[in-house]
């Protein structure tokens, strides 16, 4: 069974949504790069690759009969879809409540603000919370299981790694100030994780 983002009308909305999501994290990823840092260890392209390796497999799964979702077809492709908007909007107030301080690469500085404002009011890393509901959107909309665990694991590993590059490079520049913000706030899930 051909996947609905391959399907006339379902490809015009799931294009236009990537489109739309994506467009914006290629100016993030484009002035990373510029300005690669010690501090980042690398984690620009560890979330490239990791990423990238995700889609690759994750797209040729969703062609295997024994991997779809078989039931409710339309609503799992759409609900993929909401999936991706969701993670694309929130991902978009991240980037407003961090003004500045949203970088691609790793960057902190002494006098650098701890935001806790909006979706920092409830966790500390709510962009790759939005980042990983982004790409699992894809996943679920393209109607596989398999393709969405993919990207779902892929997405949690590289941002995990992330996280742990950038609280060391925040707890080193800001030091109490961020130490009490990462006791007040779980990382990725609301009271979970």
């Amino acid at each position: 069974m051909t996947p609905l983002p391959f399907v006339w009308p379902y490809a015009l909305l799931f294009w236009s949504v990537d489109a739309w999501a994506y467009w914006p994290e290629f100016g993030i990823l484009r002035r990373a790069r510029r300005s690669g840092n010690a501090r980042d260890a690398k984690s620009v392209q560890v979330i490239l690759i990791g990423n990238l390796i995700a889609f690759v497999a994750a797209f040729p799964l969703a062609w295997a009969p024994a991997l779809q979702i078989t039931g409710h077809r339309v609503g799992v492709f759409l609900l993929g879809v909401a999936v991706q908007v969701s993670g694309s909007l929130l991902r978009r107030h991240c980037w407003r409540m961090l003004g500045a301080s949203f970088t691609g690469d790793v960057r902190a500085s002494p006098d650098q603000e701890v935001v806790t404002r909006g979706a920092y009011a409830i966790l500390r890393h709510p962009s790759y919370t939005a980042a990983i509901m982004l790409h699992t959107g894809v996943g679920i909309a393209l109607g596989s299981w398999a393709s969405a665990l993919i990207l779902a694991v892929a997405s949690l590993a590289v941002y995990t790694y992330r996280i742990t590059v950038e609280e060391r490079a925040l707890l080193a520049a800001i030091g109490e100030p961020y130490e009490r913000f990462m006791r007040t706030r779980k990382r990725l899930i609301p009271f979970v994780y």
